[in-house]
């Protein structure tokens, strides 16, 4: 996959993203990739149903995968963050 086809979430509205994700689909890529951390989690899943439910409906998770990463703060010690990431693709017709 490679790196344009990551929609990376953040905190800018929900549809922010989703419009980001329907518009790399309509362009004709097949995979879209979803990636947040900490608190923006809730808000990779609601980009990825709202996409799925309500503009592209042949459209499926095939994947989620969770996991944590380490951050360095300002101090250099290590802070765990969580992370999601979720693969959307076309249903093969």
């Amino acid at each position: 996959m490679s790196e344009e086809n990551i929609v990376y979430i953040g905190n800018k509205p929900v549809m922010n993203y989703v419009l980001a994700v329907v518009t790399q689909i309509n362009g004709g890529v097949s995979k879209v990739c979803l990636k947040a951390r900490g608190r923006a989690i809730s808000r990779c899943v609601d980009v990825a149903e709202i996409v799925k439910n309500r503009f592209i409906t042949d459209i499926e998770v095939k994947s989620i995968d969770i996991h944590t990463e380490e951050i360095l703060n300002n101090e250099g010690t290590a802070t765990n963050v969580s992370a999601i990431k979720i693969q959307l693709s076309r249903k093969a017709n």
